[in-house]
């Protein structure tokens, strides 16, 4: 369990919290390219990190990612005219640039030094892998755009969708690495209950790494031993090792809701239609969505469409279909955030623990001024990935020559 302190330490990230000061540090995904579709087209309402925001195409194709409240009186900018390189409030109309600076202000005298002291918050955004991404955080700190193999292949090479989860950052993170799920949650018609307990992992590891950590899970195999490992990229990505690849990125709208994105990829080759039966209908990780929103249609207000005949018949473990959705019915259903203070962890839950000390440790010397994993794009250069070693070799010794990327993807 976690101390009350530690848990607000860990799930907090709006303005000024310590672990919001982190993720402020890296490039964050804010939206799709496309809902920017042209120059001047309407503007988008976002949400990151607890900050209302608003997302524009100027009239180059830049996109600005602003304060949503206009400085002058606090109108949303949602509602503003998109036109001349600049988003123009249409309650005075106050004009602001990508880059936040005040250009124009019809309704006071002209006076340029009062202009040159109106300034919104503004993101610099960079767009890669159909996202637009932005840095949030001290201007003088900002990294280079990451390695991030599924943004630097072609278009045809990658799926990605997006939902709300409704449900704090870490309760989808700490889901995405928990292993001893697996057999159960996402179990379907095979095997038993006898069967799914000698399936669980023989050992835990989890290891620090130069962009985040690897959690590897062991299974005995006599002489051999055979690992999966999962990759963390700091902050809130993981990948899967699936075929196609697998990826989550898991951003904090606000400290209750997070915006789940679930990618699909090939590093040299297109996605096939096979490739992506299992998610089309929504049995993997991307769900059904309710047209025109962020949310799935599976939800906690239908009880995610569980079908308890089919959970007594034996063929689905929990009666509600498909990963993704199962994922969301038992993250969401330890409420907005979760009291980690009640909870009884046992040996099947140290990769949880280990990562969560990994990440207050993270946060802490971030705070005493250190510079955090990640924030080099090479190391982002890993795949995650399953290898059977001789048993005599550690996890440690084993696991850069599996997840180090020898032939990176080169930038589209």
């Amino acid at each position: 369990m976690l101390s009350r302190e530690d848990n607000e330490l860990l799930t907090r990230t709006g303005p000024g919290t310590p672990m919001g000061n982190l993720m402020r540090r890296y490039w964050i995904p804010a939206l799709f390219s496309n809902q920017l579709a042209e120059p001047d087209g309407a503007p988008v309402r976002v949400k990151l990190l607890g900050e209302k925001l608003v997302a524009f195409r100027d009239t180059e194709g830049r996109v600005g990612l602003l304060d949503e409240r206009c400085p002058h009186r606090t109108a949303s900018l949602f509602f503003g005219r998109n036109e001349e390189c600049g988003l123009r409030c249409v309650y005075h109309g106050w004009k602001f640039d990508v880059e936040g600076n005040c250009v124009d202000l019809p309704s006071e005298p002209w006076d340029k030094d009062f202009k040159r002291k109106i300034k919104i918050t503004a993101y610099p955004c960079i767009e890669r892998g159909g996202l637009v991404w932005a840095y949030m955080g001290p201007p003088e700190l900002k990294p280079d755009f990451p390695d991030l193999e599924w943004t630097l292949v072609p278009d045809a090479n990658r799926y990605v969708t997006r939902h709300v989860q409704e449900c704090n950052w870490l309760q989808a993170l700490e889901g995405g690495f928990d292993t001893s799920h697996l057999t159960f949650l996402h179990r379907g018609d095979e095997g038993n209950a006898d069967g799914v307990r000698m399936s669980l992992p023989n050992r835990y590891e989890v290891l620090p790494m130069d962009f985040g950590f690897a959690a590897g899970t062991c299974r005995e195999q006599g002489e051999k031993n055979f690992w999966t490992c999962s990759i963390m990229l700091m902050p809130f990505h993981k990948l899967i090792s699936t075929s196609p690849i697998g990826a989550h990125v898991w951003v904090p709208v606000d400290d209750e809701n997070t915006m789940n994105y679930c990618i699909e990829y090939w590093p040299d080759k297109p996605l096939s239609r096979d490739d992506l039966a299992d998610s089309e209908e929504a049995f993997f990780i991307h769900p059904q969505m309710i047209p025109g929103t962020d949310r799935p249609i599976a939800n906690r207000d239908n009880e995610y469409l569980i079908d308890r005949t089919l959970q007594k018949s034996g063929t689905s473990y929990t009666g509600i279909k498909g990963i993704g959705r199962q994922d969301c019915s038992v993250q969401e259903s330890m409420g907005p955030i979760s009291d980690r203070t009640i909870e009884h962890l046992g040996m099947s839950d140290s990769v949880i623990i280990k990562m969560r000390r990994l990440l207050l440790k993270t946060v802490q010397d971030v705070a005493e001024g250190a510079t955090p994993p990640g924030l080099n794009a090479a190391a982002y250069r890993v795949r995650s990935s399953r290898f059977t070693v001789p048993a005599t070799v550690s996890f440690e010794d084993a696991v850069d020559e599996f997840v180090r990327v020898k032939d990176p993807v080169p930038a589209q």
